[in-house]
C-alpha cells in the first residue's frame, strides 16, 4: 500500500481526535477548519517518520495537540480588538433548565480558565486514556500526569465554587 493510502486510512480512522481537539481550542467554525487543516498538514509531514512504536492514535494526539497549542500561542501574541457590542453577541440568552445541564455549563466555564496544556490533559482524561498513554502523548511522566490532574481538579473545584 502506498504511503498516501496509508496516511489517508490512518487519517480517516482517527479524524474524530482531530475534530475534538479543534473543538476544544477554537470556538469559531472557520478557526476550527483552519486548525484542522494545519493539523492534517503537520501529520502528513510527519507521517514518513512515524515508526509505529506507539499507537497511531497516540501519535495523532501528540501532533494535533502540539499544533493546537502552538497555534493558540501565536494567536495570543496578536490580540484582536473587539468592540463591546461584538462581545455581547457571544453571550447566550439560553438558560439551562436541568441541574445536569447547569453543571456541564459550569464545568465548561471553569475550563476556560485552564491553560492550553491543562485543557489537553483534561480532554485526554475525559477520553478515558490511561495515565501512561496521556504521559506518552504529552511527553511527560505518568507521575507528572497524576500530579497535574490533581491540580487541575482542584482548580476546577475552586473555579466552580466561586461561580455558584
Amino acid at each position: 500500500m502506498s504511503i498516501e493510502k496509508q496516511f489517508v486510512t490512518a487519517l480517516q480512522a482517527h479524524q474524530a481526535i482531530i475534530h475534538k481537539i479543534c473543538g476544544m481550542y477554537c470556538r469559531d467554525f472557520d478557526d476550527r477548519k483552519d486548525l484542522f487543516q494545519e493539523i492534517v498538514i503537520q501529520l502528513w509531514k510527519a507521517f514518513p517518520k512515524f515508526r509505529h512504536e506507539s499507537k497511531v492514535s497516540t501519535w495523532v494526539y501528540q501532533i494535533a495537540l502540539n499544533v493546537a497549542i502552538s497555534d493558540l500561542r501565536k494567536i495570543k501574541r496578536k490580540p484582536v480588538a473587539q468592540s463591546l457590542d461584538e462581545l455581547n453577541h457571544d453571550i447566550p440568552d439560553w438558560i439551562p433548565d436541568s441541574s445536569q445541564e447547569e453543571k456541564i455549563q459550569l464545568l465548561y466555564k471553569a475550563m476556560e480558565h485552564l491553560s492550553s496544556v491543562e485543557k489537553a490533559l483534561l480532554m485526554l482524561y475525559f477520553e478515558e486514556k490511561e495515565n501512561e498513554e496521556i504521559a506518552e502523548i504529552m511527553g511527560i511522566t505518568a507521575n507528572n500526569v497524576r500530579v497535574k490532574m490533581t491540580r487541575i481538579r482542584e482548580k476546577l473545584r475552586t473555579e466552580i465554587g466561586q461561580k455558584k
